[in-house]
């Protein structure tokens, strides 16, 4: 199995926002959350409906962990929920297929590798790549690693480091910038 990778590229991230945009509002609103709250794709997909419609935070119990997890929703994934929550039945699933079964990862799966296919980004693609990306451009943004290892639950900062790509990236870039 190989490891996947965050959407570093703000510019593939654009890209893959308008994509899912224009292709489907259950793929956008996936994609939009993954990358704003860090759940891993298992967790996502378990949440139905009443899980998120009019809520300030979503609450769960991680399915990996069985740990308690609550986070607020950012003013975008509010709105973004909202909408799309608007008439769907609360003790649905938030994420169901065209035969109105809950989505599974490999069906993610697939969504996110096709979209990364038709608008040629060359990543190592996988469902936790949502994850991976929340987690770099979190870090990116505060430079706080103490806490996006809280908010993932990982063991050491180092463990988080390298689970977002920062470890290899500030590696390469050394070797690229060391010349004898």
């Amino acid at each position: 199995m190989s490891c996947v990778d965050p959407i570093k590229n703000k510019s593939d991230l654009k890209k893959l926002k308008e994509y899912f945009y224009k292709k489907s509002k259950r793929d956008y609103v996936l994609f939009c959350l993954g990358i704003n709250c860090g759940l891993r794709i298992s967790d996502i997909l378990r949440l139905n409906v009443k899980n998120v419609k009019n809520k300030n935070y979503i609450e769960i119990y991680e399915k990996k962990t069985g740990k308690y997890k609550r986070f607020p929703l950012n003013a975008k994934l509010k709105i973004l929920l909202g909408n799309y929550t608007k008439d769907k039945d609360i003790n649905s699933a938030l994420f169901q297929t065209i035969y109105n079964n809950r989505m599974d990862r490999f069906t993610a799966y697939k969504i996110l590798n096709k979209a990364c296919i038709e608008t040629n980004i060359n990543i190592n693609i996988g469902t936790h790549t949502l994850r991976k990306t929340f987690g770099y451009h979190f870090y990116k943004k505060f430079k706080d690693i103490i806490l996006l290892q809280k908010i993932f639950n990982h063991s050491t900062p180092n463990v988080t480091l390298r689970y977002i790509g920062l470890e290899q990236e500030e590696i390469d870039n050394k070797y690229l910038q060391f010349i004898l």
